[in-house]
């Protein structure tokens, strides 16, 4: 079954490739799509267990199995990837795992390339992903982790708390649903992202920030 359905999905990606180019990407992302479509058909990756899904902080979350040992974790973030973007290639990156939990990890990207997109767009993006996520899996559980304080993007902290705070309401009308708060935990005493959990671009996460994500996150892994 898991054969016949990346076959048919590979023809799609042929038909594709042959159009557009494979260095040419019709959409923002799509090699990297396609990288994780190799990858999971060349050494397959498990069903059936817990998915995370998303941007970089996910994608550069390399060692999000040693984080769990006692879970088994399928990463498929990829890129700087935007919620659009997770809507675009669900059925390539997410429905083909057949998760019993998703942690989704995105929406910041989403404000810091539009500054048009404000914090009810990137809610009105994730409601959409959750509805498609719930026409394909009813019973998945859905975790969302709440967009991080990075100090390259201090700025957008306003939008971003305000994105988290609807998108926390929104799941509570979600049944099987979680949202994990990362950003309070991520601030110093004067609510200032804390610099000591980031590398040297002030936007991704180093091992401390991860040792943070890893602490908080696990009461929530189903």
């Amino acid at each position: 079954m898991r054969r016949s359905y990346w076959s048919a999905i590979f023809s799609s990606v042929i038909i594709l490739s042959s159009i557009f180019g494979w260095a040419q990407q019709p959409f923002p992302f799509w090699n990297d799509v396609q990288q994780l479509m190799l990858e999971d058909l060349q050494k397959p990756w498990p069903r059936n267990e817990i998915l995370f899904a998303g941007s970089s902080s996910f994608t550069k979350w390399q060692a999000a199995n040693e984080a769990f040992p006692e879970k088994t974790i399928v990463n498929v973030g990829f890129g700087g990837s935007t919620l659009l973007d997770q809507i675009r290639y669900m059925d390539y990156v997410i429905a083909p795992y057949k998760p019993k939990q998703i942690v989704i990890y995105c929406g910041e990207n989403d404000i810091a390339y539009d500054s048009l997109v404000t914090a009810h767009e990137v809610l009105n993006r994730f409601t959409k992903l959750v509805e498609l996520i719930r026409e394909r899996f009813p019973n998945v559980h859905l975790s969302y982790v709440s967009m991080k304080p990075s100090p390259s993007r201090e700025k957008l902290m306003p939008h971003y708390r305000e994105g988290n705070n609807l998108i926390k309401d929104y799941l509570k009308t979600v049944k099987r649903s979680s949202y994990i708060n990362v950003f309070d935990a991520m601030l110093d005493s004067a609510g200032s992202p804390r610099k000591e959990l980031f590398v040297d671009d002030m936007l991704h996460l180093n091992d401390a920030g991860y040792a943070l994500w890893q602490e908080i996150i696990k009461p929530y892994l189903k």
